[in-house]
């Protein structure tokens, strides 16, 4: 049930790869890439929100960390991704998120690796802060089945 509305906010067809625990990975033929993703654990209050680690071979892209927030961001608010004890602030737009670069990229899966649980915090246009939380478990098979699925 999870990944099923997951795919309904990555719209187009897509090939099922397997589903591990709460994440699922797909791959999408044109153009070719392949991710894993994951609702919020608190589905019920997070709208549209996911999280996704996804490849893209015909860009040279690898591991690329894309978030859509569950609740649109105030103006100069910070975006910070909490794996554990790894703090990471992202590039933030209205709706979504992402690593500033490949190597915060690497680092963030690296700390998802190791993680029992993920947070997405920022704050909404009305001055209140929100969490958005994913538990991990499965996202290491999920991540590895997408990237070996896009070899």
């Amino acid at each position: 049930m999870i990944i099923a509305l997951a795919l309904l906010a990555l719209a187009g067809p897509r090939e099922t790869i397997g589903i591990f625990e709460r994440w699922g990975a797909f791959r999408d033929a044109a153009p070719t890439r392949c991710f894993a993703v994951a609702r919020p654990a608190d589905l019920a209050r997070r709208g549209e929100a996911y999280l996704s680690i996804a490849s893209w071979p015909g860009r040279g892209v690898r591991h690329q960390l894309y978030v859509r927030l569950s609740h649109a961001r105030a103006d100069h608010a910070r975006v910070m991704l909490v794996a554990g004890e790894r703090r990471f602030e992202l590039t933030a737009s209205r709706h979504d998120a992402w690593a500033p670069d490949a190597r915060t990229d690497a680092a963030i899966v690296a700390a998802m690796r190791d993680g029992r649980a993920l947070s997405v915090e920022s704050v909404d246009t009305g001055g209140v802060p929100f969490v958005d939380g994913y538990a991990l478990q499965g996202a290491a098979s999920a991540i590895d089945a997408a990237t070996l699925a896009c070899l």
